[in-house]
C-alpha cells in the first residue's frame, strides 16, 4: 500500500492497545510515520521500539495495568491526545458449546478494556483540551455471523458504546468514533484462511474480491483521529471492501455467466 507523506500528528501522543501485531502494529507505524509519539499497551512486546515508539506490558482487562499504561504515556510525554482501543480476541462455537469462561474472556478484552481505558484517558484528554478516541469494532458488530456469538455480542457493544461515549465527550472536545473492519489478513483471521477453498468463500462475499491489509485499516483509523475528521464523532465507519453493502443474496449474474461459459 502506498502511503502519502503526511505530518498530521507532529507533537501528538497516542496510546494503542494491542499495538504489537496486526492492525494495531500498522496503526502504530502510521502514527509514528506522521510524527506522533506512541505508547503500545499489549501483553506481547513489539518487534521494535524507539524514542517515538515505547511499550508497556499490559493486560487490557486489568484496572491497575490500564491505569499504569495511561500514566506511562503521561510520564513519557506529558500529554495524551489519541487513544486507539484496538485489542481484541475472538471465539468460535455455538451457544450450547460456549462456556462462561470463554464468553467472559471475550467481553473482558473486547469491551471491558475499552471502558477501562476510556475511563482512565478521558479526564487526561479533557484536562489537555480535547482529543480523539478510535474504537476498533468490526462488521461483526453490525450483523451476525455463524458460530461467533461472543464476538458478535462484544463488537455490537463496542459500536453502541462508541455512540454513547461520543455524546458524553463532545462537550469536552473529545471525538469518539469506531472503525469496523471486514476481513483483514492478520494472525487473528489466519485460522479461517488456511485452506484455499476457505479463502475463496470469504473473497466471494467481498465485492472488491480480496481481504484488506492492516495498513489499509490503519489509514482509516488515522484519518478518524486526525483533524481531517474534525466534525466526525459517534460515527461507525465500515471499511470492508463492500461486504456490508450486500444483502446476502447470491450473485445471480455471476452464476449465470458461469453456467453460460460451461455451455
Amino acid at each position: 500500500m502506498r502511503i502519502r507523506a503526511l505530518n498530521r500528528f507532529e507533537g501528538k501522543v497516542a496510546l494503542v492497545t494491542g499495538g504489537s501485531n496486526g492492525i494495531g502494529a500498522a496503526i502504530v507505524a502510521r502514527l509514528a510515520g506522521e510524527g506522533a509519539n506512541v505508547l503500545i499497551a499489549d501483553l506481547t512486546p513489539p518487534a521494535t521500539t524507539s524514542d517515538a515508539i515505547r511499550y508497556i506490558a499490559t493486560n487490557v482487562a486489568k484496572v491497575v495495568e490500564v491505569e499504569a499504561a495511561v500514566a506511562a504515556a503521561m510520564g513519557h510525554w506529558g500529554r495524551l491526545d489519541m487513544l486507539f482501543n484496538n485489542a481484541g480476541i475472538g471465539a468460535f462455537g455455538g451457544t450450547p458449546d460456549t462456556d462462561e469462561e470463554t464468553w467472559d474472556q471475550v467481553f473482558a478484552v473486547n469491551i471491558r478494556a475499552i471502558f477501562l481505558f476510556c475511563r482512565a484517558a478521558i479526564p487526561v484528554m479533557r484536562d489537555g483540551g480535547g482529543g480523539a478516541i478510535v474504537n476498533i469494532a468490526s462488521i461483526s458488530g453490525l450483523a451476525g455471523d455463524y458460530g461467533m456469538g461472543p464476538y458478535n455480542a462484544s463488537k455490537g457493544a463496542v459500536v453502541n458504546y462508541t455512540r454513547s461515549l461520543a455524546l458524553e465527550c463532545a462537550a469536552h472536545g473529545i471525538r469518539v468514533n469506531a472503525l469496523c473492519p471486514g476481513l483483514v489478513e492478520t494472525a487473528l483471521s489466519s485460522p479461517g484462511l488456511v485452506r484455499p477453498d476457505d479463502k475463496a468463500q470469504w473473497q466471494e462475499r467481498i465485492p472488491m474480491g480480496r481481504p484488506a491489509q492492516p495498513e489499509e485499516m490503519a489509514a482509516v483509523a488515522a484519518f478518524l483521529a486526525s483533524d481531517d475528521a474534525s466534525y466526525m464523532t459517534g460515527s461507525i465507519v465500515a471499511a470492508d471492501g463492500g461486504t456490508t453493502a450486500h444483502t446476502g443474496q447470491p450473485n445471480i449474474i455471476a452464476r449465470r455467466k458461469l453456467r453460460e461459459a460451461a455451455g
